[in-house]
Parts: structure tokens; sequence; C-alpha cells
């Protein structure tokens, strides 16, 4: 039996990337540019390529996962070494992990997978109008199944509270979906606070984890069932994501897709193992450098905040408090959102979320939250990391100071 490759996801001496050294405002912003919508997705490591390359390299590491030959079993363990680290990042077991196509197919497992299997005939969902369009579209859907679904409203800070959850609680309320960290305000709900609320109701309960997992200092999984996380969200590759369900659970949920029985027979389809090793891989550094990423992305943080503070009459769409660090939406009023990216040409943020399309419409974050069409249309999203340097939010902080003021005259 040949030996397993070198880089097929071995994890006993991981490499940590240092933040790269600053570059001058001239070299980020004529030879490279600067890349501030890691809230859309995050640049790939540089470990985990190199994991992923070295794998799809190895002579030996091609096979089929499912298969019985040697190179099946060099895959299969590739896959379940991966399994492991990414269940290690939610302190959960390797067996509750399902791997999917990335964070959307697992919400549509999760909620779907959680509403059609119930054999309790309950019909009502809890979400908010907060949520990603994967969720909100989802139950839209399953409203044509006969579904009922009740949007909790936030309170005046976009925070989810266990007193407005368990307003809209009902007896027939079979799932609870709410996302752990808003992709376009950053504002964080507060899962462990939550928890009580279901202890005692059979509601499954299910968390969009994609933003929050490599941003917050823990995110362990007590009394949650099902978590839909997505590898290039850590600094992974896209393509890849994965669904944590709760182990009384693994035989209860339905499958989405059919055709071989793969994953507990929940997620039929041929395994790729590369982008699973590689979402081991960035799992595994999430875990090592969670402190250190949290400290630089805040250093960041406070940085763009006081080059934001220097331009008249901005404002901040969350509050600070209830917040990640690295996720900032900022109104500039009076001055047009998509008229603010495109003069920018060399910073790369964006209006709203990313993951809709890429047609321009104002954000449903933003509108749920009350806010003024206006302030909704003149809002951008800067959202930064690991790569992120000093150098970098220096620049767009006087790009900012110095375009803000100019689109205003012209829109006068």
């Amino acid at each position: 039996m040949p030996s397993a490759p070198a880089h097929a996801g071995t994890h006993d001496a991981l490499e940590l990337e240092v933040v790269p050294k600053a570059r001058t405002r001239n070299e980020a912003a004529v030879r490279d540019g600067i890349y501030l919508d890691y809230a859309a997705t995050t640049p790939l490591d540089p470990v985990v390529v190199r994991t992923v390359v070295g794998f799809l390299q190895a002579i030996d590491s091609f096979g089929n996962p499912a298969s019985l030959h040697s190179y099946g079993h060099i895959a299969a363990e590739a896959v379940e070494r991966a399994r492991t680290e990414v269940a290690s990042l939610l302190a959960a077991k390797p067996e509750e992990i399902i791997w999917t196509s990335g964070a959307t197919e697992a919400i549509n497992l999760a909620i779907k997978g959680a509403t059609l299997a119930r054999k309790d005939r309950r019909k009502h969902i809890v979400t908010s109008p907060l949520e990603h369009k994967a969720v909100l579209d989802t139950v839209d859907w399953l409203t044509t199944q006969g579904f009922q679904v009740s949007y909790v409203e936030p309170d005046d800070k976009g925070v989810i509270t266990p007193t407005r959850l368990a307003d809209a609680l009902r007896p027939d309320t079979s799932l609870v979906s709410l996302m752990q960290v808003n992709n376009e305000t950053g504002v964080i709900t507060d899962i462990t606070a939550l928890e009580p609320v279901l202890r005692d109701h059979p509601a499954w309960f299910h968390v969009d984890m994609a933003q929050g997992v490599a941003r917050l200092s823990a995110t362990t999984v007590s009394r949650v069932d099902l978590v839909s996380l997505s590898a290039h969200k850590m600094y992974g590759p896209k393509g890849i994501g994965a669904l944590r369900v709760r182990s009384p659970l693994l035989t209860e949920l339905a499958p989405q897709t059919h055709g071989g029985r793969h994953e507990l027979g929940l997620r039929s389809g041929t395994l790729p193992t590369h982008q699973i090793v590689g979402m081991g891989r960035a799992a595994a550094m999430v875990r090592q450098r969670r402190h250190i990423d949290a400290a630089h992305t805040k250093d960041l943080d406070d940085c763009l905040r006081r080059h934001l503070d220097d331009i008249d009459g901005v404002v901040f769409n969350s509050d600070r408090a209830h917040s990640v660090p690295g996720i900032l939406s900022v109104a500039f009023p009076g001055v047009d959102a998509e008229s603010l990216v495109l003069a920018l040409n060399d910073i790369a943020f964006s209006t709203g979320s990313a993951c809709a399309s890429n047609a321009i419409s104002p954000s449903h974050v933003l509108t749920a939250l009350g806010y003024s069409e206006p302030r909704v249309l003149s809002s951008v999203r800067l959202s930064f990391g690991r790569f992120t340097t000093t150098a970098d939010i220096n620049y767009v902080g006087q790009a900012l100071q110095d375009t803000v003021p100019l689109l205003r005259r012209v829109a006068l």
C-alpha cells in the first residue's frame, strides 16, 4: 500500500504565516490594490495553498475516498483528518461534521432537512430579517410547502435578544435559524444567551457561523443542533463547506441530495478531497491563530475608525460594543455608495452583501434595521483581516477623507 502523501493534511507541525510586511502607499495602490472585502471572501492563506497544491501533486492521493483500494484509503484518511480539524474548531465530534459545497448548501440541508423531517408535523419556523439570503430564500420556499415563518425583530442595536426570541416561539415551532455574526454589519448574536430559551423547547436550533468562526475567540456549540460553515470565509478554498449536526439528530435529518448515500446518507456526491484538505488546514490555522488574528484585526479596526471619525457626518450602522472588529458598515450622507466604490477603484470594498448577485440593490439588512433609504444607499461595507496591513488602512482612510467631500460637492 502506498504511503500517505506528505501534504495530505498532516497538521502536527502546522506552519503559521506572520502578517505580511507593510506595503508603501504607492505599492499598495498601484501594484496590488487594497482588498477590504473579507466578508465577501477571504484571501487564501499561503499555507492552505501549499497544502492543497501538495495534495494535488502527490501521485497517490487522487483516489475516491469511498473506494476500498489503497488510493481510496489515502484520500479517506485525509478527509477524516480534515473532519477532525473542523470538528475541533467547534468543540464538536468528528462524526457530527457533514461536508457540503459551501455554507449555502449547508444552510439548505439544515433548514430543509430539519423541517421536512419532522414527524410531529410542526410547521412553524423562526428566523430574523437580518439573515443571509441563503436562509431567507430557503424559508421563503418552505412557505410554499405549508410552513409559517416568524421574523424576530432586532433591538435598536441590531441584536436578537432572548426576550424577543422567546416571544416569537410557538408550540408548533420546528426550527430556529439565526446567524452568529452578521455579514453586513458585523453585529454579534450572543448564541450562549439564546440557548436557555430553547432548552425545553422541541425546536431545532440552526446557527450560521460562516462569518463568526474565524473572528470570535470561541465557537462552542453545546445546545446548537446545526451549524453551517464556509471554508472561503476563513482563509480556505471556495467550493467547500460543512454542516455540523448534533449527534442525536444525525439519523433524523432529511437528506436533500440523493445518489450514493455518502456522508452518513445525508449528502451524496464524490467528495472533493483536495478542497476538504484545504478546509481542514484552514480550520487548524484559525484555532492556532485566533488570538493573533483578533488582536491584529482590532488594531486595524481602531485605526480605520479614527480615520472615519475625521470625515464630517459619517454614520456607523452598528454599535461597536456589539460588533466584531473588521466588519464596518458605514454611511456617508450625501454620497452615493456605488459612486464611491467606483471612484476608489484601487480599493476593493462593497455596498453590502456580495453573496446574492452582482446587482446593486438596497441592503435588506440595513432596510430591516429601519434605516432610511438615503442612509442605506450611502452605506458601504469595509471588511478586513489577517493579511490587511496598517499601511492599507492608512491609505484607505486618507482616500476616503479626500474622496467623500469631493463626491458631496459633485452631488450638489
